[in-house]
């Protein structure tokens, strides 16, 4: 091939600009072009992440640097499987890479889990982060409120429920949402975790960070604290997991303040089996649980319930299937190998290839996806020389056809308008920026129009 390899990625979060980032950096020419449906890059960290993380919000910067690149070409604003198909991309580029993460909340089948005021927590993420399909009014009229889940994602919803509005104000998050959080009537968040401490998937710094709440108390149920032999050697063997107890272990051991607006009920070995109610969630009852020894549980055939009025399911996310390619329902991916993507038969699609959460599901550390490009993008470049030649190479060729089919595609340059814009929201208020929601004012600043 004299031409540079032109390859497409849909999906422009962490684990498709990752994967073209390895791709610029091997010995093979390449022209990237990285589609996504949001007019705006950045995919999670924009709008999975909670607004208070500065920290994980800073891996925007190493994106930028990526997508900043020659050789690389941000195309939002385009809905892979509504403006483009397959068929299209594979007749504009040699090779596909599908990196659209996950998007929805995995289902939890308990009795009443679908009663009014009952969420899933990626409605509630993406509220909070401002998505522009999110709905913009978030009712908080409930005093007591449960969330369900013993990960990172379940934390960030339970600390942005018990958090104070106006300590999001140094944040991005627009203004819808912090005259939502302004108006809550919540004074006491509890988060139910089905297994032990020692089993919690929160990771050590984003449970500490719970306790950096102005006028939040946290408190650590006794009932349910227990470690089983499994535990006691998870512990000696894995400092994180070590940390995580003695965090926990500290906070349980503290005198209660008794002066809080707010309080985060931490417990455990409680699984929800029900949400109770007639025209909206009215309680939340809990079957307790013990520790079998090996990390694992049982039912103890006992039950506690909590008077709450909204239940918030931070089980997992799960993503959604894609036009003409295969999807594992059961485990929310598109069935691949080593990121290869295999047909109906396992035989693999010539140039179609998959990366990210949708290859190997919702599980691990933004920065776990860097594993799976590096994998993915390795066998694309072994195939290389067998790749079905594109069709219509020219970069020009696909921005002609999303123009005859009137869409309105976002570019690098536009988000760099937008970038700027919602900066100067931001700086007119002493804040670093405000994020604007609405999809059509979005691809109006990034498009210059007026």
């Amino acid at each position: 091939m004299t031409r540079p390899l032109r390859v497409v990625i849909v999906g422009a979060g962490p684990a498709g600009v990752y994967a073209a980032d390895i791709l610029t950096k091997s010995e093979t020419p390449v022209e990237i072009d990285l589609l996504d449906r949001m007019p705006a890059p950045y995919g999670l960290i924009r709008y999975g992440v909670a607004p208070d993380h500065p920290r994980i919000k800073g891996i925007v910067s190493a994106l930028h640097r990526v997508l900043d690149k020659p050789g690389i070409r941000f195309l939002g604003h385009v809905d892979y499987g509504v403006d483009v198909k397959l068929d299209d991309l594979r007749r504009h580029y040699d090779a596909v890479v599908f990196a659209t993460g996950a998007d929805r909340d995995r289902a939890l089948d308990i009795p009443g889990i679908d009663l009014p005021h009952s969420f899933g927590a990626a409605e509630f993420v993406y509220w909070y982060d401002g998505h522009p399909e999110a709905a913009r009014d978030w009712t908080l009229d409930g005093q007591q409120v449960a969330v369900i889940g013993a990960g990172n994602v379940a934390l960030d919803v339970a600390r942005v429920l018990a958090k104070q509005a106006d300590d999001l104000l140094r944040t991005e998050i627009p203004d819808n949402v912090h005259r939502g959080l302004r108006s809550s009537r919540i004074t006491d968040v509890h988060l139910f975790a089905r297994r032990g401490p020692a089993q919690a998937k929160f990771t050590p710094l984003e449970l500490r960070e719970l306790d950096h709440q102005p006028g939040v108390e946290i408190i650590v149920h006794p009932e349910g604290f227990e470690l089983d032999a499994a535990s006691e050697a998870a512990i000696r063997t894995n400092n994180q997991v070590k940390t995580v107890v003695k965090t926990l272990q500290d906070w349980a051991l503290r005198d209660p303040k008794h002066d809080t607006a707010r309080r985060l009920h931490l417990h455990f070995l409680r699984a929800p089996v029900e949400v109770q109610g007639m025209a909206r969630v009215e309680g939340c009852k809990v079957e307790v649980m013990e520790l079998t020894g090996d990390g694992n549980v049982r039912g103890t055939g006992e039950y506690e319930t909590y008077p709450v009025q909204q239940v918030y399911r931070a089980v997992g996310y799960l993503s959604s299937p894609l036009a003409d390619i295969p999807f594992d329902h059961h485990s929310g991916t598109v069935p691949n190998d080593g990121g290869r993507v295999l047909d109906l038969d396992g035989d693999h699609i010539p140039g179609v290839y998959t990366t990210g959460w949708i290859k190997r599901g919702p599980v691990g550390l933004i920065g776990h996806t860097k594993g799976d490009a590096l994998e993915t993008i390795n066998n694309l470049l072994a195939d290389a020389t067998t790749l079905p030649q594109a069709e219509q190479p020219s970069p020009q060729s696909i921005l002609r056809l999303l123009e005859e089919r009137g869409v309105e595609y976002t570019t690098w340059e536009g988000w760099s308008r937008l970038d700027a814009h919602e900066k100067a929201l931001g700086e007119a208020l002493g804040r670093e920026r405000i994020k604007v929601v609405a999809r059509e004012e979005m691809v109006r600043i990034s498009r210059a129009q007026h």
